[in-house]
């Protein structure tokens, strides 16, 4: 087995062994620490449900839940032409969250061990212990079904294409163990959002949701190509595939910019093919193509101390100004 030299130039460096191979020191292992200290009422019946509560939210990542979540509105939006049946409004809603939700669980499920051998991800909920396997199962599990319910719901077409949308949402999380497109891939399931919620509403396909659906797939397999710089070495040295670890950092970087530079064009190409997008519309995708410009300036001076920052932080803000101008200037 073999995989590209930390330069990314092309040269090959072996690696033999199945194992995956831990390399540096887990996070938060501070000796200053005491770990059997516990602050006053930390057995409390309250005090731990507010805890398992909040691991269970960054198991699943709740704060990322902004990142689809505007396509999809917008798209729903369009489609309607201005807010959709209250009834369809909710059952989106709950095929949006449960999938997306249930795709997380599953996720950390499915890269429990990795987790627990990367320094970086060491940290996460299950590998500490806090939360159980057989707990995560349940909950993707139960995401799940309540999804495939939502779209039976929904329409004919969204049930039909369910068990599609299904399999995605569990097959991305094996990617990295054998393709470097596994960005792509993530990035064509986040993709489902908009166009299932496009379809929701009209029980049909149209070029509106599949340019959507293009730039929503660029647009997170290039923040996704950024996140995935810091994991160069660990990806390396345990045999998983992506785009950072086969082509090294500065070549990441000129795909995932490529990869955001056709995302806004894909939404500046949308604009012109719908009547109900205007000035607001417009502005805000000027602002989302400058946001993703700043995106790669920080990463080029950053490094990977700045990663989040760029991958996330950055992107947040631009799900938030394509919702939010999106919207106004469908209904104002």
């Amino acid at each position: 087995m073999a995989c590209r030299d930390q330069t990314g130039d092309g040269d090959i460096m072996p690696i033999t062994g199945n194992r995956l191979l831990k390399t540096g020191k887990n996070p938060g292992e501070n000796p200053g620490e005491n770990p059997g200290k516990k602050s006053a009422g930390a057995d409390s019946p309250l005090w731990i449900l507010a805890q398992k509560i909040k691991a269970y939210g960054k198991l699943v990542m709740f704060g990322h839940t902004i990142f689809s979540f505007s396509f999809a509105a917008v798209a729903a939006a369009l489609a309607a032409k201005g807010m959709p049946a209250l009834s369809k409004l909710i059952w989106i809603m709950v095929c949006f969250l449960a999938a997306r939700t249930g795709a997380n669980a599953a996720n950390r499920l499915i890269d429990a061990e990795i987790d627990a051998l990367n320094p970086r991800t060491a940290g996460r909920q299950i590998p500490k212990g806090e939360i159980r396997k057989k707990e995560v199962f349940i909950l993707a599990a139960m995401c799940f079904i309540i999804m495939l319910f939502g779209a039976y719901m929904l329409n004919w077409i969204c049930f039909a294409l369910s068990p599609l949308a299904l399999f995605l949402l569990v097959f991305y999380s094996y990617t990295k163990r054998f393709t470097t497109l596994c960005h792509i891939i993530l990035g064509a399931t986040c993709a489902c959002a908009p166009v299932g919620a496009y379809l929701a509403v009209t029980g049909r396909i149209a070029l509106t949701p599949v340019i959507m659906g293009i730039a929503n797939m660029l647009w997170v397999a290039g923040f996704d190509i950024i996140y995935a710089i810091q994991d160069i070495e660990f990806d390396r040295a345990n045999r998983l595939y992506s785009i950072p670890a086969a082509s090294g950092f500065r070549k990441s970087v000129l795909i995932a910019a490529v990869f955001h530079t056709l995302t806004a064009a894909l939404l500046f190409l949308l604009g012109t093919m719908e009547p109900l997008f205007g000035p607001l519309y417009y502005g805000g995708v000027t602002v989302i193509t400058v946001l993703l410009s700043t995106e790669y300036i920080i990463v080029l001076r950053g490094g990977n101390e700045k990663i989040n920052t760029a991958a996330y932080g950055i992107n947040q803000i631009v799900s938030v100004v394509l919702l939010v101008t999106g919207l106004a200037d469908i209904f104002l």
